[in-house]
């Protein structure tokens, strides 16, 4: 199926983009996406339960968003951005780099009296930058000067909410510089209520990278190449679908990024234990092998998000219940609303 990048636009006003999160966590609204042709279902959140049968199991990524937005100055004086792309090791970094004038290899960025990181490397977008001390890890100097990287969409700056609300609340493994914002919607009622139905939970870690808001800029959406992501699919959780299927039951990713997790864990044809990078692309065409529903936000049009919703909940569907998401004023992006969509 050869598809152009217009096929996943649409006409989004910007009032409907959810700059702030509600104040609980579960009181979102879920746009309800069935099997059956324009199916489509409006219902609260928290009545997600209703959904979701005992023995289903619910796939979350445990990933924690560090605070990757860094500021400062080059040392000739100018100022400096840096959005930490990728934590490489406890002294080096992948990170954007925006200033006036292109650093250069030798450069330094500082961002205090003694935090300063050397240019020692470039990767088409990105840079390699190098912590040349030894007393303090990468991590515990971003975690000291950095903030919290809202999406650029928010087109504001992060307060103190945004620490506790731009993170999911099973958040555990750091690396994240954006978060996986389906699970945004669970909160500790809600995950007892799925507990008490005697609904599986399983986790596996996707470190989100700032290419999550990369734009698509090529019209053939098949020339497009992912930025490569880290993650970890542990043999635990693999046994949990296993037993999962053999039981008749259904596998519920929490999120775009628990699916692409698990279909790349699934490549061989089978679900099996995966630890490294991937850049896999799902778009209209792709055959699933692993995932049967899916619970995730509202994206951006023309957005790679948008395309593999697309690809699981089929071309038509998808689209046809993002128009009716704009007409009944559903909030869009990382703090908005969310969709459940069933495996077309």
């Amino acid at each position: 199926m050869l598809m152009q990048i217009s096929d996943f636009n649409f006409e989004l006003p910007s009032e409907l983009i959810a700059r702030f999160p509600l104040a609980k966590r579960s009181a979102s609204r879920l746009l309800c996406l069935g099997k059956k042709e324009r199916e489509l279902i409006h219902r609260q959140f928290n009545e997600i339960v209703d959904l979701i049968e005992e023995g289903d199991l619910l796939v979350f990524n445990d990933t924690k968003v560090i605070p990757a937005r860094l500021l400062g100055r080059k040392s000739t004086g100018g100022q400096v951005e840096v959005l930490v792309e990728r934590i490489l090791d406890d002294q080096r970094i992948l990170a954007q780099i925006r200033a006036s004038k292109t650093p250069r290899l030798g450069d330094y960025l500082l961002f205090s009296q003694f935090i300063m990181f050397e240019v020692v490397d470039r990767k088409n977008q990105f840079y390699e930058l190098r912590y040349p001390g030894k007393q303090h890890s990468v991590l515990e100097l971003i975690e000291s000067i950095g903030q919290i990287p809202l999406p650029p969409y928010m087109n504001r700056v992060p307060d103190e909410s945004d620490k506790e609300r731009y993170q999911t609340i099973y958040a555990k493994h750091k690396g994240s510089v954006a978060a996986p914002t389906a699970g945004f919607h669970f909160d500790e009622e809600l995950l007892q209520k799925l507990c008490d139905k005697k609904v599986e939970m399983a986790y596996l870690t996707l470190h989100i990278g700032a290419g999550t808001f990369a734009p698509v800029r090529v019209d053939n959406i098949h020339e497009h190449k992912m930025h490569p992501e880290y993650l970890d699919v542990p043999k635990a959780l693999c046994q949990k679908i296993e037993s999962a299927k053999a039981r008749g039951k259904r596998v519920i990713a929490v999120g775009t990024t628990s699916m692409r997790a698990l279909e790349t864990a699934c490549q061989s044809g089978e679900i099996a234990p995966y630890r490294g990078e991937t850049s896999i692309f799902i778009y209209p065409g792709y055959q699933f092998r692993c995932v049967d529903a899916l619970i995730t936000n509202l994206h951006l049009p023309r957005s790679t998000l948008l395309m593999l919703v697309c690809a699981f909940g089929g071309y038509e569907n998808v689209m046809h219940a993002y128009h009716d998401a704009v007409k009944f004023s559903y909030r869009f992006y990382s703090y908005g609303d969310a969709m459940w969509v069933e495996k077309k």
